[in-house]
């Protein structure tokens, strides 16, 4: 047996479930309540005026008739009533006994308060008790004890108000429709978007990083978030054509010396007669090992300053101290090659950052200028002090660097054909854009002859 559910939901179409649609229809009850509240405010303060504008018509024809010779009130009474076609004004003229004198009122009416202010009340019109109508009536004691009624039909105003508020209720349906449907369309207009960047975000996730969110060169919200997301999508698809390419130097550099290594070792093996040649293979097997080292070691050393936390290590740091330091270390270097050494550093610039890394970065420059300058020429180092920034720029007299090298010569592992020859393993320029991009400086190198290389630092 199935036990049958006591209640079951539908569940809701997905343009309701959408938060512009809800916030349509929370929009759309706020302005049908305002709506509400407005219809009521004027049709009180409609009603407030009429009223008002009534006692005031009541309480002038009053006066004027109370004003009248004895003589000649009748004949203003008679005259008032013939002009009012629309038979809304009563007027009734009463004895002392309350025997009618003139008017179409039947008696005094029993709830009116006489010499007092305007009231609302039902006024006889005829002889039943049925023959009443509703009036805003005031009541004046004559000077020979007769009384005079006088009365305004509210009915013409009670209609105007409920004209009006009519109108305003009416026109509170379309309105509360109109946002309804406009609410219904920019939920499917935002939806069909959504829905298209649900398509092309699983296509990345599947792996197609070459998509790319949709934008319709609006500048909404949505353009923007795409923007910055495309944004990030490219710096990740280049990030991941770059760990492949490091992935394949990082295997064809390692390669060489690993091999040399084991040829060597091979060699050595065969060929050693002697304790002294056996010891001379194993050196030149070190050397090699020596070298995969350095590469997985420099690589480690990228990796680290790359993602590094250091940020909290970061002081004010002095950098003529350490042009001149990097100069004193270089300098026993550079002559041994027939290189001179020259600094120039003016002033005392402070930047914020870590010393340690800006020493090194700064020797690593040096190094390369040493290494790449031939025997007779120099290398400058220089501090400059400009306006808001310094700079530190190392420039030398070697063979330079094209145009078309200047930008890949920072790829780890890069090589030019003139420095093949040279020891190294082609990540000295990657460890100083590491270091200068940590510390959110620039690094500027220009193309030519001679190498011009500057770090650009703002002050502290």
């Amino acid at each position: 047996m199935y036990a049958a559910s006591d209640s079951f939901s539908v569940p809701l179409p997905d343009l309701a479930r959408t938060t512009t649609f809800r916030w349509t229809l929370v929009v759309g009850s706020a302005f049908a309540a305002f709506t509400l509240m407005l219809v009521a405010i004027v049709y009180e303060r409609t009603e407030r005026f009429l009223t008002a504008r009534s006692d005031g018509v009541v309480t002038q024809q009053a006066r004027v008739l109370s004003a009248s010779e004895p003589d000649k009130r009748l004949d203003r009474i008679d005259w008032h009533l013939a002009q009012d076609p629309r038979a809304v004004q009563y007027v009734g003229l009463f004895a002392a006994d309350g025997h009618r004198i003139a008017g179409n009122l039947a008696r005094v009416p029993a709830d009116l308060q006489i010499d007092g202010p305007a009231q609302q009340v039902m006024v006889p019109i005829g002889p039943g008790p049925s023959d009443e109508q509703l009036v805003r009536g005031i009541g004046r004691r004559l000077s020979d004890g007769s009384v005079l009624v006088i009365g305004r039909k509210i009915d013409e105003g009670a209609e105007l108000t409920k004209i009006v508020a009519q109108t305003l209720a009416l026109g509170l349906f379309p309105a509360l429709c109109m946002s309804i449907v406009a609410g219904a369309l920019l939920s499917r207009r935002a939806q069909r978007r959504v829905e298209e960047v649900n398509e092309r975000v699983r296509r990345i996730v599947a792996g197609d990083f070459r998509e790319r969110l949709p934008t319709r060169g609006v500048g909404d919200p949505f353009d923007q978030l795409a923007g910055s997301v495309n944004g990030m999508l490219d710096r990740i698809e280049t990030l991941i054509h770059e760990i492949a390419g490091v992935g394949d130097d990082i295997a064809h550099d390692l390669r060489t010396p690993l091999t040399r290594v084991r040829v060597g070792l091979e060699r050595g093996r065969a060929n050693s007669r002697t304790l002294a040649e056996a010891q001379a293979a194993f050196d030149r097997a070190i050397g090699g090992l020596d070298q995969a080292l350095a590469i997985v070691t420099a690589l480690l050393r990228i990796a680290e300053i790359e993602h590094s936390q250091r940020f909290a290590g970061f002081s004010r740091v002095a950098l003529a101290r350490i042009v001149r330091e990097v100069c004193d270390l270089y300098e026993p270097i550079a002559e041994e090659k027939g290189v001179k050494v020259r600094v120039q550093a003016s002033g005392e610039p402070v930047v914020h950052g870590d010393r340690d890394l800006l020493l090194e970065a700064i020797a690593n420059l040096v190094d390369n200028a040493v290494k790449f300058t031939p025997a007779g020429g120099h290398v400058e180092l220089a501090l400059l002090d400009r306006a808001g920034d310094c700079a530190v720029r190392i420039s030398d007299t070697g063979p330079g660097i094209s145009e078309d090298e200047r930008e890949i010569v920072l790829r780890r592992f890069y090589r030019s054909d003139r420095s093949r020859q040279t020891q190294g393993v082609g990540l000295g320029l990657s460890l100083v854009a590491a270091i200068v991009k940590l510390h959110g400086f620039r690094l500027n190198m220009s193309a030519g002859p001679h190498c011009v290389v500057e770090i650009i630092c703002p002050r502290a």
